[in-house]
């Protein structure tokens, strides 16, 4: 089925494969070429700009489901959004901003045989395959959206995270993620944020770690130590929000966890069978 573009226009996969060439130009730009590496965020700028529309539509212009696949599967192919993440600093101010609309909204999308589409099930690799193939690329990169002063791309970042890690599809890269330390400790720190958003969006991060039957030793061992300021912390974390059921449940329920904590027994403290 032929895209409705016209001959001036390009389709979703040659915008794509465009964008890569300009991001890998960019890469190569020395710092004292500040107009050549100012047309290129320009162009970039651009392109991101045309594959959001592609993305959501336009106000009057619904999404086409083919052209959306089509982006997906691209994407996924060239990790165009690896690239965009490692090199965020360079791109302007909207471009971030494009940058983490499609990344939330693409790693969201089950792209093939798992979405009950027939138009969808020709393109073969799906958001869980791309998250799991590239796990250390993509959260070393993500990190940084987790740690970047633009407060839009910090909170719409961690909101995906949470979503991403509560999606069932993602079980495996869940399991991963939360089994480790350096994750545990950074959605700590972010519950203290000064922003009360990013602290209840951290929130929702932190859960996943606490409600885990199975945690790791490393992960077991912060909480632990932790696990007496973790209960006063949460005991008054955002009491005003009291007309929000689950999110008080949910509360109730971290800090009888972590109330409950105990040492796993050493080798010489378990009784001999």
């Amino acid at each position: 089925m032929p895209f409705p573009f016209g001959k001036s226009q390009k389709s979703p996969a040659e915008t794509v494969r465009t964008l890569k060439e300009n991001v890998a130009y960019l890469e190569k730009l020395d710092a004292g070429d500040a107009k050549k590496s100012e047309k290129v965020v320009e162009d970039i700028s651009k392109n991101l700009a045309t594959l959001k529309e592609v993305l959501s539509g336009t106000g009057d212009k619904e999404p086409q489901t083919e052209a959306v696949a089509q982006l997906a599967q691209e994407l996924y192919n060239t990790n165009l959004l690896i690239s965009l993440i490692e090199n965020l600093h360079r791109i302007d101010f909207e471009g971030k901003k494009d940058v983490v609309h499609l990344f939330s909204n693409i790693v969201r999308r089950q792209i093939g045989t798992r979405t009950p589409t027939d138009l969808l099930t020709r393109h073969k690799i799906t958001c869980a395959d791309f998250l799991e193939n590239n796990y250390d690329r993509v959260f070393t990169e993500y990190e940084k959206l987790l740690h970047s002063d633009n407060y839009v791309t910090k909170r719409q970042s961690l909101k995906l995270l949470g979503e991403l890690l509560l999606d069932r599809h993602n079980f495996t890269v869940m399991t991963k993620y939360i089994s480790r330390a350096e994750n545990l400790k950074l959605m700590m720190n972010l519950l203290r944020d000064n922003s009360r958003n990013i602290q209840f969006e951290a929130f929702h991060v932190f859960k996943v770690f606490v409600a885990n039957p199975n945690k790791t030793q490393p992960v077991l061992d912060i909480l632990l130590k932790n696990q007496t300021k973790l209960v006063e912390f949460l005991s008054h974390f955002q009491t005003d929000r009291s007309e929000d059921e689950q999110f008080c449940d949910e509360k109730n329920y971290l800090i009888k966890q972590i109330q409950y904590l105990k040492k796993a027994p050493t080798p010489e403290e378990t009784p001999a069978s």
